[in-house]
């Protein structure tokens, strides 16, 4: 593959996970009078005899690979080899010849793999994870080549030799090569090398019981704590340990039931006998937050009625809040529907809703002990900014290759980690 030129591109006929996907043969952007493609724009046909070596008809696709993804695959099936030895370009300037020589952009190719002829059906594809080109032949892979090109790619094909003629697949028809097997394969690999990383028994126990004690899983807790066997003693560094996320572990543990619940009115109460000066005032963000949820509880009973007055009577009292209007809004929407779970807003009826109002009250309370200089360490527990470091060392990685390969997602690295 090569850098690609600025190219004029017809509007999108496919879009995958917001990237445009080749789909057919660029009929516009080509070499012209060498070759012909056939009217389903899958097929291209090299007639006549070529007079000079440069004699080439080359085809694009009619868009880049897509790059936001492992791999990117496709392949040519050989209908015609032609009269004699031609050259077939699989990968922009990365090509392999049916002599089974690997071109890299000159005339002049280097020993590769295997030779190809008519019925053969030959691939090309990216590996973003491992930074290469693969090659493949009737399924097999026969090579790689490192990728040194980071720019956006074009699938290519060129014919060179008398009634040469290919059909391409960009994967509306089944692959000869088992590419979804290939994709798990690299994705076992990039697991082994995290599987392969040496972390301290210690430090991951550490993890995971600042977790626990962060939001309030006492009983978990004690249970995690048998399991492990494990005495350790504080870390020197108190924002990497949570040392202090013990603090009022049994009064944040039942408020955070009582949240998940629904009890807002319980809430408010112990909030008012503990942890007076958190709801004092009554114009906080987390008063307004636990006004906001007693409304949606009320609306999932199916008290509208009542719904209507609490809203009228609390909600007045923030209108001075800045960032609220927009949740409000939401939460008068949910009258609007005969079964607003299922509509636009129904978001705040689930579960989802009920944890973030939990959680911010929980950083609330720990926010209160004297012990904690910096609030932003309330927000989150410690294996949460580790995520989120290992979010942005990734980013970080992926913007020094151009932005190519998977997003980081730890969903996908848990299940890939069950599979293995």
């Amino acid at each position: 593959m090569s850098e690609a030129t600025s190219q004029a591109q017809s509007p999108p006929e496919d879009v995958i996970d917001g990237e445009e996907v080749p789909t057919e043969l660029d009929t516009v952007n080509n070499s012209g009078g060498f070759s012909v493609i056939r009217p389903e724009k899958l097929s291209l046909l090299y007639p006549s005899v070529n007079l000079h070596g440069h004699d080439v008809g080359v085809v694009q696709a009619n868009h880049p690979a897509p790059s936001k993804r492992l791999l990117y695959y496709f392949e040519i099936y050989v209908k015609n080899v032609g009269a004699k030895v031609g050259k077939l370009i699989v990968m922009d300037i990365m090509a392999i010849g049916d002599d089974g020589r690997l071109y890299r952009g000159h005339a002049k190719g280097e020993a590769f793999g295997p030779t190809y002829t008519t019925g053969d059906t030959v691939g090309g594809g990216i590996n973003y994870s491992a930074q290469e080109f693969f090659f493949t032949k009737n399924g097999a892979v026969v090579g790689t080549v490192f990728k040194e090109v980071k720019g956006p790619l074009f699938p290519t094909v060129a014919v060179h030799s008398q009634n040469e003629e290919v059909t391409v697949n960009f994967g509306k028809d089944p692959f000869v090569f088992d590419i979804k097997a290939y994709e798990e394969e690299q994705r076992a690999k990039d697991h082994s090398k995290l599987d392969n990383i040496s972390i301290q028994q210690d430090a991951s126990y550490r993890i995971v019981r600042c977790y626990l004690q962060h939001y309030g899983y006492e009983d978990t807790l004690k249970l995690f704590n048998i399991a492990a066997q494990t005495n350790l003693s504080p870390a020197s560094d108190d924002r990497l340990n949570d040392q202090y996320s013990t603090y009022a572990l049994n009064e944040r543990r039942n408020l955070l039931q009582l949240i998940r619940s629904g009890k807002i009115d319980d809430t408010f109460s112990m909030l008012g006998q503990l942890y007076p000066h958190v709801v004092q005032d009554g114009t906080s963000a987390i008063c307004f937050l636990l006004h906001c949820q007693k409304f949606i509880e009320l609306v999932r009973d199916a008290k509208l009625e009542d719904a209507i007055l609490y809203g009228r009577t609390e909600f007045q009292k923030f209108k001075n809040l800045s960032g609220v209007d927009e949740l409000v809004k939401d939460c008068a929407a949910l009258l609007a529907y005969g079964d607003p779970s299922k509509s636009s807003v129904g978001y705040l009826l689930q579960d989802s809703q009920g944890e973030l109002v939990a959680d911010a009250v929980n950083a609330a309370i720990l926010h209160t002990n004297s012990r904690v200089k910096d609030a932003r360490l309330c927000m989150h527990s410690s294996l949460e900014r580790l995520i989120r470091q290992v979010t942005a060392c990734y980013l970080e990685k992926s913007s020094l290759e151009w932005d190519q390969g998977e997003a980081f997602q730890l969903r996908r690295m848990v299940e890939s980690g069950k599979k293995g």
